[in-house]
């Protein structure tokens, strides 16, 4: 199955016209119906839907559509109207304006102060009056709704593909930085065991020369082994690699992954943590940098994964 992204976006358009049935208005003005749909990412699905009052019978059907075919994110879908741009307006009807003109007369005659009416005054009052209501067929929006779903999914998915291609790439690179720091582990161990009998040692001959003996020697030896269990970084390392082999299984599956993989990537930052934080080495204190760094992009990425 595909991955797919939370974010996306698709635009539709359906022109209303003579012989379709869909709305009278559209005979003359050139309705069309616009469906724009975009989505950013949630935790979980929230669907919004701008709608005109002309189109608010339609809300329960497209966002019961929605809803069965999205599970997260968060989903504005805007539906409007639209008449052609750039045409000249209709002549307004003589015995409008002559209604027009004597209500003006009679506001003048109470309020001298106010306004004129303007020549847009006049346009968009003779559109509001000459404008037949406009229904547009449960069909019609439904099955443009159906199509803008389409292409807005298929965005979601091509996101989603590069998405995928990016956690790839960073996994590679987390691999490259386990098997850096592996071989480095024992010897950082046994560097620290080595450092801690000497310490040891020195510490007591500076205060009583003879008290090097077989018994504090081997005080000493377990105390150092003691400690150098605790520095090693072996088994994190371990657990690393596999969940990196678990977060490519998910990535293989595909399908509703994001809240998985959300959480694989939280156990990566563990132990990514407790290797720096555990380890005396520098080189494997800068890998454990290095690991937390692109933990964190990875972060970013599964953040936008449906």
């Amino acid at each position: 199955m595909p991955v797919y992204s939370m974010t996306g976006f698709a635009t539709g358009r359906k022109p209303l016209g003579e012989g379709t049935g869909e709305c009278q208005a559209g005979k003359s003005s050139g309705l069309a119906l616009v469906l724009d749909l975009r989505s950013v990412n949630s935790r979980f699905l929230d669907i919004s839907l701008r709608l005109p009052d002309e189109l608010r019978a339609h809300e329960p059907a497209l966002r019961e559509r929605l809803a069965q075919r999205l599970k997260r994110g968060k989903v504005e879908l805007r539906a409007f109207l639209h008449g052609h741009n750039g045409l000249a307006p209709a002549d307004p009807p003589p015995a409008l304006l002559q209604q027009l003109a004597g209500l003006q007369d009679k506001v003048r005659a109470w309020l001298p102060d106010a306004r004129p009416l303007s020549v847009a005054d006049v346009q968009r009052m003779v559109a509001g009056a000459s404008a037949a209501p406009t229904q547009v067929p449960a069909a019609t929006m439904l099955g443009l709704a159906e199509q803008v779903l389409q292409e807005f999914i298929a965005a979601r998915e091509r996101e989603g593909a590069r998405l995928t291609a990016l956690l790839r790439v960073q996994m590679a690179q987390l691999r490259e930085l386990t098997q850096q720091a592996e071989p480095l582990v024992p010897q950082a161990v046994e560097s620290h065991r080595q450092r801690f009998v000497a310490r040891w040692t020195a510490a007591l001959t500076s205060t009583d020369p003879s008290a090097a003996s077989a018994t504090v020697q081997e005080r000493a030896l377990a105390e150092a082994t003691t400690y150098a269990i605790r520095i090693d970084v072996a088994e994190e390392l371990g657990r690393l690699r596999a969940h990196l082999d678990e977060i490519e299984s998910v990535l293989d599956r595909g399908g509703e992954l994001g809240k998985r993989l959300d959480f694989m990537i939280q156990e990566l930052h563990r132990e990514a943590n407790t290797l720096g934080s555990k380890s005396g080495a520098l080189e494997l204190s800068r890998i454990g940098v290095d690991m937390k760094v692109l933990v964190e992009q990875m972060r970013e990425q599964v953040q936008n994964i449906e």
